[in-house]
């Protein structure tokens, strides 16, 4: 039964439950029994909640929702689970053993879908690179070759979703964080728009706005009927995205019409592409008009404003690195110092502790003029834009590590792999990965759609027509349930 159970998704291991072929309890016991097995190979999961899943799944107050005892993973960061460890990758909070005491909203959502939660995922030290490789916790490694990157910052659940020990689980995405580990282990992951998920009650928005979260799934339904359990404004919320005109679990299976497509084959501002990246959007391209749709190589011209969008995210991201480093010390009633935290976490903080506010409403304002910018693209004719989520194939472990001798070269191969994903999250623009092509070392190579504001819709649709046209369900990594 548990073998059985392994590669079934979210949408289809509750209907086994309604249908009373398995009880919420088996089902969160095969899920447990997959990460004991997995887990001290792929170290996807560093809280385990077993006990507590266990309780929840035999409890008659278990809630009747659409995921009714289908277990999931929550990320050790971007929101807050009650009672459970809340470490965001930090060491200095691991030492203290930190405990959130209550749920973010989003996470009482889930809870009231009748997910049940088994544990909590690996990250990268306050979701501040790609790859997840925190010295708090140690690297994960990605299933389908354990000395390659999950990516970052939902890498564990990445790791975890794709070797079969969960469903989906959690993910949270400010400059990639949801669609680069997905890309990276072979799955699909969708950034929705700005103000689609509430981040209260803690926040009403993060990185000015970048922060967005869902999950990563095996399917493109699983995905989208998630979406319908979390979207929604909550009070106090600054602004939230425009209702959806259907439940987006209607998506995948609706015709979208005939759309016009870009297709990306370079990097922003010219830069060549790994040729197994090419290759991967080329090959969506094809498959895009033979489902009838008029694709062209375009891209919109505001994304090759490359030095100067780098500057003022990272300006951005260094102003709240340092600000959140200050709640951490309010949190625990101990400031974070400099041998508290990572080199590049205190890099990030000095870089935005000398940030004045002139400077900041500076950058913020010229984000905003780049967002009209971009969008401007779509409302002049386009529907969707294609690109590789990242620039190269998964990197191995390490290669994204700070070299003391040469400080720029870890920085350099950053922007250089997520050459595509952080100008979405500055925009606002809901953007998802697929898992369409794989390198000829058998590594996942996920392809990247973008859509309008508020465009979830109509991304589910085309992403629905690609996993019929291009389908990856049968894929396995090699180390798996």
């Amino acid at each position: 039964m548990a073998d059985e159970l392994a590669y079934l998704d979210a949408t289809g291991l509750a209907e086994r439950i309604r249908d009373k072929e398995v009880s919420p309890l088996e089902a969160v016991d095969a899920a447990i029994g997959r990460i004991e097995k997995l887990n001290s190979e792929l170290n996807a999961v560093i809280h385990p909640l077993f006990d507590k899943a266990r309780a929840a799944a035999a409890s008659e107050s278990l809630p009747q929702g659409p995921f009714r005892g289908v277990p999931f993973l929550l990320k050790d960061l971007d929101g807050f689970s009650a009672g459970d460890p809340w470490h965001g990758g930090m060491r200095f909070l691991k030492d203290r053993g930190y405990v959130a005491d209550h749920d973010s909203y989003q996470f009482a959502r889930l809870r009231e879908s009748g997910l049940v939660v088994v544990g909590k995922t690996n990250t990268p030290e306050l979701g501040l690179t790609i790859t997840t490789e925190p010295e708090a916790y140690g690297p994960s490694r990605n299933p389908w070759n354990r000395e390659h990157s999950t990516g970052g910052s939902s890498g564990g659940s990445a790791a975890a979703v794709a070797s079969g020990m969960v469903p989906a689980a959690h993910a949270g995405d400010g400059g990639g964080s949801i669609r680069i580990p997905a890309s990276e282990c072979g799955l699909v992951g969708l950034k929705p728009s700005r103000g689609r998920v509430s981040l209260g009650p803690d926040y009403g928005e993060q990185w000015h706005g970048f922060v967005c979260e869902h999950v990563v799934t095996r399917s493109v339904r699983d995905s989208a009927r998630l979406l319908d359990v979390t979207a929604g404004a909550m009070p106090g919320d600054p602004y939230s995205a425009p209702p959806p005109v259907r439940p987006f679990a209607d998506e995948p299976e609706r015709d979208p019409g005939r759309l016009r497509v870009g297709l990306c084959l370079e990097r922003p501002g010219g830069e060549a592409l790994h040729s197994d990246c090419a290759e991967a959007v080329q090959a969506t391209g094809r498959a895009l008009e033979s489902l009838g749709h008029a694709v062209e190589l375009a891209h919109p011209p505001a994304f090759d404003e490359v030095d100067a969008f780098r500057g003022q995210f990272s300006l951005i991201v260094g102003s709240w690195t340092a600000a959140t480093l200050d709640l951490m010390g309010s949190l625990t009633g101990q400031p974070v110092g400099e041998r508290d935290v990572e080199p590049g976490t205190w890099a990030l903080a000095e870089l935005g502790r000398g940030v004045t506010a002139p400077q900041y409403i500076a950058s913020a304002l010229w984000l905003e003029g780049f967002t009209r910018r971009m969008a401007s693209w779509w409302a002049d004719g386009f529907d969707l834009l294609v690109t590789p989520t990242l620039g190269e194939p998964p990197p191995p472990l390490g290669y994204l590590q700070d070299d003391p001798a040469d400080p720029s070269r870890a920085l350099q191969r950053l922007f250089a792999l997520m050459a595509f994903t952080p100008q979405f999250n500055a925009t606002g623009q809901p953007a998802i990965s697929l898992p369409l092509h794989w390198s000829p070392q058998g590594l996942p190579i996920g392809v990247q759609v973008v859509a309008a504001y508020a465009g979830e819709g109509l991304l589910l649709s085309v992403a629905g027509q690609l996993e019929a046209a291009l389908p990856w369900s049968e894929r396995r990594p090699a180390i798996r349930a």
